[in-house]
C-alpha cells in the first residue's frame, strides 16, 4: 500500500483492528438462563477502523488503514471502509476469521464487550514496510496490537520507522482489561517514542497508579510529549510537560450507545492535528465527534 497523493505529510496511517460488531441494546436487566428482549444489529467496527473512519468523516482527505481480517468478511469490510473514505489494506488471514465483538449495551448506553480477536492481532512484521509512511503526517497505533505476541512486533517496527522518519505517533491504550493483564510498565516501555497517548480515565489510572485523572494525565505527559485523557461524559484533559494545559468540557448528547465514542474522539483529534490544530483545539474536535458518536448505534459515523 504505497500511496502517494495529496501534499507530502498530509496523510494519516492507522494500524489497528477491523471487527464485526454484534451490538445488542437491551433496556431491562439481563435475565439469566432465559430470554431478554434486545435490539440487535451487525455493524462494522474495530478501534482502529473506527478511528480511521471518523478521521475521514471529520475532514482528513487521506486516511489509510492497515489491518488483518479473515476471508469470511473481507469484502464486506473493504466496501464499508471504501464508502467511509478510508484507503484500506486488509491482510487476509487464511487460518482465522475476522475479529468479532459482542457489544452488550444497557439502558444507560454503557457497553460491555465480549471479544474474539480472530485475525485482527495475527499480523506480523512481514506486513510492514517503511514505504507505508510515504506521504504520511501521522501514524496511529491501536493499543490492541501491543497485547498479542503476534502483532506486537509489527507495532514496534512501525513505531520505530515513524520515529526514524520524524513522523509523530499516537497510541490508544485500547482496553483497561487487557492493559491490566499485560502490565502498565510493559506497555509504557513498548510505546516509548510515541508523541501522544490517548487513554480514557480508567486506562490512565492503570498506567500511572494515580486515582485522579488530572494527576494521571500530568504524570503521563512526563513520559510522552502529549497525554490526552478522555472522561466520557465529562469531556477531556490535555497534559503537556508534566501539567494539565487544558480541560475540555463535554458537549450535550442524547446517548444511546457509547460503543466507539473513544474511537470517534481519536479520529477527530488526529484529523484536527493534521490540519495544524494544537492539542487543546484538537481535543475540542474530538469531544464534538464523541458526542455525535454516542447518539448513534455502533462505532462508525452515521453518514457511512
Amino acid at each position: 500500500m504505497t500511496v502517494r497523493h495529496g501534499r507530502p505529510g498530509s496523510g494519516l496511517l492507522v494500524i489497528g483492528d477491523v471487527v464485526t460488531d454484534v451490538v445488542a441494546r437491551y433496556r431491562t436487566p439481563l435475565a439469566h438462563g432465559t430470554d431478554t428482549a434486545a435490539e440487535i444489529r451487525t455493524l462494522p467496527g474495530g478501534a482502529g477502523a473506527n478511528a480511521a473512519c471518523w478521521a475521514a468523516h471529520t475532514g482528513c482527505a487521506d486516511v489509510r488503514l492497515l489491518a488483518g481480517v479473515g476471508a469470511d468478511a473481507r469484502d464486506w469490510h473493504a466496501e464499508r471502509l471504501r464508502l467511509a473514505g478510508v484507503r484500506a489494506r486488509l491482510v487476509v488471514d487464511a487460518r482465522a476469521p475476522t475479529a468479532t465483538v459482542i457489544c452488550l449495551v444497557d439502558a444507560s448506553a454503557e457497553r460491555t464487550l465480549l471479544t474474539d480477536s480472530g485475525a485482527a492481532l495475527r499480523m506480523s512484521p512481514a506486513e510492514w514496510s517503511p514505504d507505508l509512511l510515504d506521504g504520511i503526517g501521522r501514524l496511529h497505533l491501536s493499543g490492541y496490537l501491543f497485547f498479542a505476541d503476534t502483532s506486537r512486533p509489527l507495532a514496534l517496527a512501525a513505531l520505530g520507522s515513524a520515529v526514524e522518519r520524524g513522523v509523530p505517533v499516537s497510541v490508544d491504550p485500547a482496553s483497561a482489561g487487557f492493559l491490566k493483564e499485560w502490565g502498565a510498565d510493559r506497555f509504557l516501555a513498548a510505546v516509548e517514542g510515541a508523541e501522544t497517548l490517548l487513554p480514557n480515565a480508567d486506562e490512565a489510572r492503570l498506567l500511572t497508579g494515580l486515582p485522579n485523572p488530572a494527576d494521571a494525565a500530568a504524570e503521563l505527559s512526563r513520559r510522552v510529549p502529549v497525554a490526552v485523557v478522555t472522561l466520557g461524559g465529562d469531556g477531556a484533559l490535555v497534559a503537556e510537560r508534566g501539567a494539565v494545559t487544558a480541560r475540555v468540557p463535554p458537549l450535550p448528547a442524547r446517548a444511546v450507545d457509547s460503543t466507539g465514542a473513544g474511537d470517534a474522539f481519536t479520529g477527530a483529534f488526529l484529523a484536527a492535528r493534521l490540519r495544524g490544530a494544537g492539542p487543546a483545539r484538537a481535543a475540542e474536535a474530538g469531544c464534538r465527534a464523541g458526542a455525535r458518536a454516542v447518539e448513534i448505534p455502533g462505532g462508525r459515523p452515521a453518514a457511512e
